[in-house]
């Protein structure tokens, strides 16, 4: 009788998720993997449901992948987002499943809560990436956002910028901004800003992590700059990566062709070509390079899967160890084998 593991938010967080210093290998061991070809990770696929107003309200989301060498993993996360939870601040906007499977027996092996696992692996993914293209000697960062993927960035950043002093923090709801400065104080140096404007003024490095539909964030407001990291779409004026030096992606495929993506209208007027864009995994993989000087760097993820089910497998294993979960049977016996 095959067994299936369930693990539940709390058994993910006894497992060991809040290791943020073995997610951040976990991700650069993903990105590593999949530019050698370890890897198969094809694009979301994504259905929204459209509110009255013509805005989505809902949307799901399915991530796929298989992952080699060593983990010899399959699985998938099945993401969702609501506004009406956003509004309501009565469950989380992001509710995410994984399912692991065998891949030569495709029996699953694991259902567990994904909701942590996305914002510790978005945080360290962005981390990643300034880990690569900030300059050593960056010492403020301007955040926007002080929701759960402000929290695991902030969190992820402060392990690996050597140099940093200081976060700016701004969202427009300013309690939480306070509680985050509460939360991370004695660990990082928090200010909290009062706009956009103030948070992003004179930072080394900016990080916007926001669920806007429209940008907001001004290039005079980011001059001294030489990194601009974005989570999620519309929050950069296309000012700001049509003036970068260079463009670095986690994977172009999937934002080339996202129709919300601040690249679009650089697309369309044939500003931005697949050969301006650098993907992060191979300057991970030394098959690009990587900071060159002073050069201004705009880095846009869209999130991949396989950091997703890197993470999930690593719990699994884990969870499997210390004895934590609630074993599910799929069948007693399975019918017309």
């Amino acid at each position: 009788m095959p067994e299936i593991l369930f693990l539940k938010q709390e058994d993910v967080l006894n497992a060991g998720l809040m290791d943020m210093d073995g997610v951040l290998k976990m991700v650069e061991k993903a990105y590593f993997m999949y530019a050698e070809g370890e890897i198969k990770n094809p694009p979301k696929t994504m259905i929204s449901l459209d509110s009255d107003e013509g805005v989505w309200k809902s949307r799901f989301m399915s991530m796929p992948v298989y992952i080699g060498g060593d983990i010899n993993r399959a699985g998938i996360k099945w993401a969702a987002e609501s506004t009406l939870n956003q509004k309501t601040g009565l469950l989380p906007m992001g509710i995410d499943m994984v399912v692991l499977s065998d891949p030569d027996t495709v029996l699953p092996v694991a259902i567990m809560d994904g909701t942590l696992i996305t914002a510790m692996r978005t945080g360290a993914s962005m981390a990643v990436a300034a880990k690569y293209l900030a300059k050593p000697d960056a010492k403020t960062a301007g955040c926007i956002g002080a929701g759960i993927i402000g929290r695991t960035t902030i969190w992820a950043l402060s392990k690996v910028l050597n140099q940093l002093e200081k976060v700016k923090l701004f969202d427009l709801n300013i309690k939480k901004s306070q509680e985050l400065f509460e939360e991370f104080k004695g660990k990082v140096n928090i200010e909290i800003a009062g706009s956009v404007e103030e948070a992003v003024k004179d930072a080394d490095v900016v990080i916007t992590m926001t669920t806007s539909q429209k940008p907001f964030v001004k290039k005079e407001w980011v001059n001294r700059a030489r990194l601009f990291l974005q989570v999620g779409s519309f929050e950069a004026h296309e000012e700001i990566p049509a003036g970068a030096d260079r463009i670095v992606v986690d994977d172009w495929e999937p934002i080339k062709y996202d129709p919300f993506s601040v690249f679009q209208p650089l697309i369309k007027s044939g500003k931005l070509r697949d050969e301006d864009v650098t993907p992060l995994y191979n300057i991970i993989s030394k098959k690009s390079p990587g900071r060159e000087g002073d050069e201004f760097i705009f880095f846009k993820s869209r999130g991949m899967g396989c950091l997703d089910i890197m993470v999930a497998d690593y719990i699994y294993r884990r969870a499997k160890d210390l004895g934590i979960g609630k074993i599910l049977h799929l069948w007693d016996s399975p019918k017309w084998v």
